[in-house]
């Protein structure tokens, strides 16, 4: 495998007696985009604030674009474009007035950084809107004027801080598929901090469960969810028409399953937990024996569930986390 474009080693930031972040180690590859997925003050601000260099670790390193981001911050911030979670912008100004400004920060001449910005503009869908002024901007064209901002010095990773926030659902599909759309074009590698797990789990090729400055576990959806299978087991559900009339029998037959780990048959519902997918061979089964079914309910393993096993392990006495549309909050 090619060597990592973030490369984290031990990692550790503390504030006094309190471990922000917690010996994380992390490797993250060109191209890919990587969802670092925790709840609210689990340290995933301060852990891109170490990437950035703009502030300087407890313990452990940061490589970015191959340089350490404590020694040479400088070098990683050519190479990285950041968008926090609260952009802002000059509101007199209007979003090209203001993209111009940033690009000559960034070096550009003149006369490249308009035809750079209107370019810009155009990906990010802001063609229509570059001669408003921003104070009358919504958050949604806010963000995507930040993703331009980003883009305009051609990074080699992009780091976004909950870049979603505030915005609403409309304008959050249209900005993830913007995104996975660029990294895809231009071999953008892009870490996504969020806690809103569907939409982490939409664009992401990799995530990282990050909660109390731990990472937990990462790697892709797919692998996470067959690793919580094996754990838990195929849960199926099979709804029929009418209650069996013969339980016994019905139990008998589908006692020939491979790997059952429950079976249980209450009124019209019959729940199999088995070590693999056993549903098609027991809906035969149930209809060679004269079931008629209604409907049948797999568990197919999502974000959600990975989330909620490894989240439900790390939660300590003291810290209470509430789960709201299918993201947390914590609370201290």
């Amino acid at each position: 495998m090619k060597d990592p474009i973030i490369q984290l080693t031990g990692l550790t930031k503390n504030y006094g007696k309190v471990t922000a972040v917690d010996k994380l180690d992390l490797h993250i590859y060109r191209g890919e985009i990587f969802g670092l997925l925790g709840p609210n003050g689990a340290g995933k601000t301060t852990s891109i604030l170490m990437m950035l260099g703009l502030t300087e670790p407890t313990a452990g390193t940061a490589h970015v674009c191959g340089h350490n981001a404590t020694r040479n911050p400088i070098a990683v911030k050519r190479k990285v474009g950041y968008l926090p979670d609260n952009v802002g912008f000059y509101p007199d100004m209007t979003a090209l007035e203001n993209l111009c400004f940033i690009a000559e920060l960034n070096g550009l001449t003149e006369s490249y950084a308009q035809a750079a910005a209107k370019d810009m503009l155009h990906v990010v869908g802001l063609e229509r809107e570059m001669h408003k002024k921003t104070g009358a901007f919504s958050r949604g064209m806010k963000q995507r004027l930040g993703l331009a901002e980003v883009l305009i010095k051609a990074p080699e990773v992009a780091i976004l801080d909950e870049p979603t926030l505030g915005i609403d659902p409309k304008g959050v599909d249209e900005f993830l598929e913007l995104i996975k759309k660029l990294s895809r074009e231009h071999n953008l590698t892009v870490l996504l901090s969020s806690h809103h797990l569907h939409q982490v789990q939409r664009v992401c090729d990799r995530v990282g469960i990050f909660v109390g400055g731990k990472l937990l576990v990462e790697g892709s959806i797919e692998s996470l969810a067959q690793n919580l299978q094996q754990q838990k087991g195929v849960s199926t559900v099979i709804t029929l028409e009418q209650p069996p009339g013969d339980s016994a029998k019905i139990e008998q037959a589908l006692h020939v399953l491979p790997g059952i780990r429950k079976l249980a048959i209450t009124g019209h519902s019959i729940e199999l937990i088995t070590d693999n997918d056993a549903t098609a061979a027991a809906v035969r089964i149930l209809v060679n024996n004269g079931a008629d079914i209604v409907s049948v309910n797999r568990n197919d393993y999502q974000l959600d569930d990975i989330y909620n096993t490894y989240f439900e392990n790390s939660i300590t006495t003291n810290t209470v986390y509430e789960k709201s549309n299918g993201f947390f909050k914590r609370y201290q």
